[in-house]
């Protein structure tokens, strides 16, 4: 379209219609693929529900394919013309989604920031913290079904599963309904100090994820709740339930920064987001919207805590905790529960990966099950700070030594791309403060990790423990993907006999060693662990060092197995579930 004899309201009405439409059609494909995740629980089909979770992943950058292509063709040379953006973005406010408006403003300003390349933020052309900020933060009452505590635990279970209907029949809900009875009875709901409880809210969307269903509710007397929480499977007998969750920590857990999203339906999300929050205060909104799919907005509420955190304090990003990284720079600001991450111009040996492969290994991370082991890393692009909120020796080195990702702009930094995951404790730095019981469950938990991203066909390249990290929950989660691969690309082998002394006394290898080679039996050189806790991991763990392990899992992947993950601990699990083989949830 030329921009001669034609007025601004014309392409401005034609911008604002075709993203209002752009991100209708995003959001009913998203809906479309998350709707599928019913039947394939009913159907145990859990390969389609994994294509479905990396089908939901490509829908957003496809739609900003679509739309920006589109934009092109319609608005022609004046594509870039930030007058009529500006009057784009007033129309658009007045055409957006309603329900899900803020969400819809967060893929206005995707728009934007591809167009325009953005650095910072411009608020003539994308809407603002305070154009996102959610003023209605009361629970929505329609979301909820309400059952009375009328008849005991028993029956109170029983009312719950018959509103909740499968195709597929609930294998022994008798049985179920004692279980959970017997559990409430042993814990005696402690968060609430009393069984009298007034009742239990559940909300009416079932939360899917891997192979389980999650009934998501909370116990609630007077002003006072917990949260309740029932997790499904479904075995070729039919389904039951495997465990309850009555723990704030375990409800945390589930909806994990290191777990892969949720298949909802919900046509609003951020009336589950305001009631998820209710039950679980301390999860940032960043995290629920992000664990239910909506990661894009997720990183926009990510960007705004940010901006008011640092509006309300004054200390200085500075180098993060634990040993320095050879790919990595690594970087926090004290009083924020966040590092940023940038690549260094050039790695220093023994690292041989590229910069590329460093950012194509973290978009492994993004479309790999987690498993509740790799933390979920969100990449910003044209980050603007300013320079004085810098300790100075980190400024030298951002300038020096990550010069193509870091450029001064007047008074502020300005990184082309930055990660950013949660801050944890490293592994070793945890080992060296904790006490003997911490560093002992730390240690098993540790091995525990690795077992289950190699399960999850997830190697992690080196088991260095500054590489692993312990969450708030005691949890050991991986954290650096400069080396991660998957599993099944690796080649296991048994160390060599040595032919002569020599051999055996060199200190190079003497015999050849692919890239992809593997050697279990050197593990233990690089774990770097006392003489008590290596003898703890290997109490535990000692399969570890074996060749036979890995090609085992490996012909477990290979054959197209998927394996089994609970988040939640083994003595959360109910009788049915501890006493017969089924499909374990994620």
């Amino acid at each position: 379209m030329s921009d001669s004899g034609a007025t601004d309201s014309e392409p401005i009405a034609v911008g604002a219609t075709a993203i209002t439409a752009a991100f209708a059609d995003y959001l009913a494909q998203f809906q479309a693929v998350t709707r599928r995740a019913k039947f394939r629980f009913e159907t145990r089909d859990w390969h389609a529900h994994q294509a479905d979770a990396l089908e939901r992943l490509s829908l957003y950058p496809q739609a900003m394919d679509g739309v920006t292509r589109k934009l092109q063709s319609l608005l022609g040379n004046r594509i870039t013309d930030r007058t009529l953006w500006a009057g784009i973005k007033r129309a658009h406010a007045q055409r957006a989604d309603p329900v899900n408006f803020e969400l819809a403003r967060t893929f206005f300003n995707s728009v934007t920031r591809r167009i325009f390349s953005t650095v910072g933020v411009n608020a003539d052309l994308e809407y603002t913290s305070l154009d996102l900020a959610i003023l209605d933060w009361e629970p929505d009452p329609q979301i909820l079904r309400n059952y009375e505590w009328r008849g005991g635990a028993d029956d109170l279970v029983k009312r719950i599963l018959a509103d909740y209907r499968f195709d597929v029949p609930y294998r022994d809900p008798e049985q179920d309904c004692a279980l959970v009875a017997r559990r409430m009875d042993q814990r005696n709901l402690a968060a609430l100090g009393t069984m009298e409880v007034d009742g239990v809210e559940v909300l009416r969307p079932v939360f899917y994820r891997n192979k389980a269903a999650y009934l998501v509710g909370r116990t609630r007397r007077g002003k006072r709740s917990a949260p309740w929480i029932l997790a499904l499977l479904n075995s070729p007998r039919g389904i039951f339930i495997d465990a309850l969750l009555t723990d704030e920590a375990d409800a945390s857990i589930l909806f994990s920064f290191t777990r892969s999203y949720f298949h909802v339906d919900a046509e609003c999300p951020r009336a589950l987001i305001v009631w998820l929050k209710a039950i679980i205060p301390l999860k940032p909104v960043s995290d629920l919207y992000s664990a239910l799919g909506f990661n894009k907005h997720g990183k926009t509420e990510l960007y705004r805590s940010l901006q008011r955190h640092m509006q309300r304090t004054a200390d200085l990003f500075d180098f993060a905790s634990g040993d320095r990284g050879l790919v990595m720079l690594v970087f926090t600001l004290p009083s924020y529960d966040r590092v940023f991450k940038v690549i260094r111009d050039s790695f220093d040996p023994p690292k041989v990966t590229t910069p590329r492969q460093v950012i194509e290994r973290y978009r492994l991370v993004y479309q790999r099950d987690r498993v509740g082991r790799l933390v979920e890393a969100q990449r910003f692009r044209h980050l603007k700070i300013r320079r004085s909120r810098f300790a100075p020796l980190l400024l030298d080195e951002l300038l020096s030594r990550a010069s193509k990702v870091v450029r001064c702009a007047d008074e502020f930094l300005v990184f082309e791309h930055v990660y950013t995951e949660r801050k944890v404790t490293p592994l070793n730095v945890y080992l060296q403060q904790a006490g003997s019981a911490a560093a002992r469950a730390a240690v098993i938990d540790y091995g525990a990790a690795i077992k289950e991203l190699a399960a999850a066909n997830i190697f992690p390249g080196d088991f260095l423990l500054k590489n692993f990290g312990v969450t708030r929950h005691g949890r050991v989660v991986f954290y650096d993907y400069d080396e991660l691969c998957l599993l099944t690309d690796c080649r296991f082998r048994r160390m060599p006999v040595p032919r002569t002394i020599e051999d055996e006394l060199a200190s190079e290898p003497w015999f050849a060693v692919a890239e992809s080679d593997v050697f279990p039996e050197e593990f233990r050189k690089f774990l770097g662990l006392s003489t008590g806790l290596l003898k703890v991991f290997e109490q535990h763990h000692g399969e570890l060092f074996t060749v036979d392990f890995w090609l085992n899992l490996q012909s477990l992947q290979h054959a197209g197995r998927i394996l089994d993950f609970f988040p939640y601990p083994p003595p959360e699990r109910l009788g049915q579930g501890a006493n017969a083989p089924a499909p374990a949830p994620d």
